[in-house]
């Protein structure tokens, strides 16, 4: 099963940005992961992801983070 998690992230940079995309990357359940500092939003996509689990990582970086949504696909 598929998991789209979508969250919007306090970023202030590109350098935010990719630190966010190393961390949630060390995940082998991930499988890609999308930012834009200017919507200040993570897309994350991976099998079976815990969307509580993903915020925390990246809240992790020192960035406030709340989730936005979560969608699961059979395919």
């Amino acid at each position: 099963m598929s998991t789209t998690v979508t969250l919007r992230c306090d970023f202030a940079c590109d350098g935010c940005a990719n630190a966010v995309k190393r961390i949630l990357s060390k995940d082998d359940a991930v499988t890609s992961v999308r930012t834009s500092v200017e919507d200040k939003l993570v897309v994350v996509v991976g099998a079976g992801l815990d969307a509580e689990d993903v915020r925390a990582r990246v809240s992790k970086c020192g960035r406030e983070t709340t989730v936005v949504s979560v969608v699961r696909s059979s395919a």
